[in-house]
């Protein structure tokens, strides 16, 4: 008996420290003027090697990321179910003045964020088709970086365009579900010269003729390619025609977990409407749970 009232009195006792919290967190909040809860977030964001883009209400990637010193592998694209990642791959593999490069798009479903993503990549050599899969790319440096443009759809409504001149593009939008089959892209990449130009396609029509799975349309404008992307690979960099059934339940499982912690993000910040709040919301309430959030980003496993 005397255990039963000491244990409803813990709970009562709980309840009332998490409302108290609430209260606070929520007030906190909306003390905070917009240049300050914007510095604020990207403070938080700065050691993930992300930043809050106001006008779109999403997160991307800084420039100067941690990810930028830790490359490339075809493995981490296909670790990332394991993290309930769950995103189409299109990665093109083309020699260019004694080097292989790697120019990858994604889009898909990264925990509880819907986003899309253009990395360009190098290695020191010229690799074998058999290397793709297990060897280490490289960032390019700041005098290779190319200018890149894309926009993420789902169906027919915009979600976000991103432009730079960039290594690494991306758009995450927290808090929203999408399987990657509703996602497409339209991608934009300048090349310096036309012989990269050349380079790249040569290597993504061989790759549409290899994998029948592959969903894209392509068309150059100048020394730009434009590309048209609503179907990728399962996982890169070998892309298989064929996912094993264990393969779909794995992805059928994580992407049921992804929708049900979607829903949860969304319940639990429901006092506010627009990213900038919500985080800052959950930084004052449950920081634990922001911190397990923003490792689910796809940059967390490129260690």
């Amino acid at each position: 008996m005397y255990f039963f009232l000491f244990f409803l009195l813990l709970i009562v006792l709980c309840l009332g420290i998490f409302f108290w919290r609430r209260h606070r967190a929520v007030k906190k909040v909306r003390c905070m003027t917009c240049c300050e809860k914007q510095r604020l977030l990207d403070t938080i964001l700065k050691p993930f090697g992300y930043y809050y883009e106001s006008r779109q209400d999403l997160i991307s990637t800084r420039n100067d990321a941690w990810q930028r010193q830790a490359g490339y592998k075809g493995l981490f694209d296909k670790a990332a179910l394991h993290l309930h990642m769950v995103f189409d791959a299109l990665p093109v593999y083309f020699n260019y003045q004694g080097r292989t490069w790697l120019i990858e798009f994604w889009k898909g479903q990264y925990g509880i964020n819907t986003g899309g993503e253009v990395g360009v990549y190098c290695a020191d050599r010229v690799l074998k088709p058999d290397e793709y899969a297990t060897a280490r790319f490289q960032a390019v440096t700041d005098y290779e970086r190319l200018p890149v443009t894309f926009s993420l759809f789902r169906q027919e409504t915009l979600l976000a365009t991103m432009s730079h001149h960039t290594w690494w593009l991306t758009a995450f939008l927290v808090g929203m579900f999408t399987d990657p089959p509703q996602l497409s892209m339209e991608i934009t990449i300048r090349f310096p010269n036309p012989e990269m130009q050349r380079r790249f396609l040569e290597a993504l029509y061989r790759l549409h003729q290899e994998n029948e799975t592959l969903k894209y349309s392509c068309c150059c404008q100048g020394p730009g390619v434009h590309i048209c992307y609503s179907r990728g690979c399962p996982a890169s960099p070998i892309c298989p025609s064929r996912i094993s059934c264990l393969r779909r339940l794995r992805i059928r499982w994580a992407q049921l977990c992804n929708r049900f912690f979607c829903r949860l993000y969304c319940r639990i910040t429901r006092p506010f409407n627009c990213t900038l709040d919500r985080i800052l919301y959950l930084y004052e309430l449950l920081p634990f749970i922001l911190r397990r959030m923003l490792r689910r980003l796809k940059g967390v496993i490129r260690t």
